[in-house]
C-alpha cells in the first residue's frame, strides 16, 4: 500500500531582520520560540522555529533570516502563497482586534463555508487564521502573551500558486495521498486521506511568472512522513514521477527529503522525531544557540557571522 502523508509538518520562509521576525511571531502571534539554530546549508544565517508549547510537528513555522541587505523575493508561480493557522470560531474577533492593535491590516472573507482572517507578517509573508471544525495536536504555551483560549492551534492549510493545476495535483494525489475535496471559485481544495491536523492544501492558478526566492517568500512546505522507511517509499514514488528527490538528510530534529514538484513548489518530507528536546530541556527551548554535532567545532566562527539578535521581546499590550 502506498504511503500517505497525514499533513503539514512545517513551513519555512525567508525574512530580513531576525529581531523583527521573532518579535512578531512571539510578541504578536503568541507562538513559542522553540529553537534558535542556523541553516545547516548556510551557517552564517539563523534558522528560527516558532511553534506551540512543545514545538509539536504541524505547529512550527520556521525562518531563514537573511538580514536587511539580503535579496528580496518576488511572489509568483511555484510558490506557497499563504500559510493558514487553525483557531476557534470564538477567537476570530479577538484576533481581528489584536492584529489591528498591532497595526496589522486584516481582511475577512468566507471561503468553503469557513471564516478566514488574512494578513501579512512584517516581511510580507502571507498568513491566515481559519475558523474550522478541524483536529489539532497543539499544546498551549503557558507563557504566551495570547490567552490559552485564543492561541493558534497549529496549521490548517497552505495555499500553493501554480501556473496550471494538473502537474501539481498529480503529485498531491498520486504520490502524497491527498484527495480532491471541493472547488470554490478558482481555488481547488485537497485533503489528506487521513484527515488529521494540517491536512489541507489549496491550489490556485496564477498568470504571474515563476517566483523568485528571497526575503518575503516561502522557501518550502514540509509534509510529514511517519519514519525514514516511509520517506524512502515516497522517494521512490517521486522518482517514478520523474522528479529528482534529494537523499535523506539528517536535520538533527528530524530527517528530511526534498523534491521540487513540477509546478515549481519545493516540497520537503520530514519525520516527526526525534524532536526539539534532543539538545535542550523542554522548559528551556529556544534559549541558546544550538548546533548539530557536525558544526560544533565551528561554533566560534558561526557566532561571529550571525546578525545581532537579543531574543524575542513581548511588547506591552496596547
Amino acid at each position: 500500500m502506498a504511503p500517505v502523508t497525514p499533513g503539514i509538518h512545517h513551513v519555512t520562509a525567508i525574512v530580513g531582520d531576525p529581531q523583527r521576525n521573532a518579535d512578531f511571531y512571539v510578541g504578536v502571534l503568541g507562538l513559542r520560540f522553540v529553537k534558535k539554530t542556523v541553516n545547516h546549508d548556510d551557517t552564517g544565517t539563523y534558522h528560527f522555529y516558532f511553534g506551540d508549547g512543545e514545538g509539536t510537528p504541524g505547529t512550527n513555522i520556521t525562518f531563514f533570516a537573511w538580514g536587511e541587505q539580503g535579496q528580496r523575493g518576488t511572489f509568483g508561480a511555484g510558490q506557497t502563497q499563504t500559510t493558514a493557522y487553525l483557531v476557534d470560531e470564538d477567537s476570530l474577533d479577538y484576533w481581528a482586534d489584536r492584529l489591528a492593535a498591532h497595526d496589522v491590516e486584516v481582511t475577512r472573507e468566507e471561503r468553503f463555508d469557513e471564516t478566514v482572517l488574512g494578513f501579512e507578517d512584517p516581511d510580507g509573508i502571507g498568513l491566515e487564521l481559519v475558523a474550522a471544525d478541524a483536529p489539532s495536536d497543539a499544546t498551549p504555551w503557558a507563557d504566551s502573551p495570547v490567552p490559552e483560549a485564543h492561541q493558534l492551534k497549529g496549521f490548517y492549510s497552505v495555499r500553493l500558486a501554480v501556473s496550471e493545476f494538473g502537474p501539481t495535483e498529480e503529485i498531491l494525489t498520486d504520490v502524497l495521498g491527498f484527495e480532491h475535496e471541493a472547488t470554490d471559485g478558482g481555488r481547488r481544495r485537497y485533503r489528506s486521506a487521513t484527515g488529521g491536523p494540517g491536512s489541507v492544501v489549496d491550489l490556485v492558478e496564477t498568470d504571474q511568472p515563476r517566483g523568485r526566492m528571497g526575503a518575503g517568500t516561502v522557501h518550502h512546505v514540509a509534509f510529514e512522513a511517519a519514519d525514514e522507511a516511509t520517506m524512502r517509499e515516497f522517494r521512490e514514488a517521486y522518482k517514478q514521477q520523474e522528479m529528482k528527490p534529494s537523499e535523506v538528510i539528517d536535520r538533527k530534529y528530524f530527517r528530511a527529503l526534498y523534491a521540487r514538484e513540477p509546478g515549481g513548489v519545493l516540497f520537503e518530507l520530514s519525520t516527526p522525531g526525534p524532536g526539539f528536546a534532543v539538545d535542550e530541556d523542554l522548559d528551556s527551548l529556544g534559549t541558546s544557540l544550538t548546533l548539530p554535532e557536525w558544526l560544533e567545532s565551528d561554533r566560534d566562527v558561526i557566532e561571529r557571522q550571525l546578525l545581532p539578535f537579543d531574543g524575542p521581546s513581548i511588547p506591552a499590550e496596547k
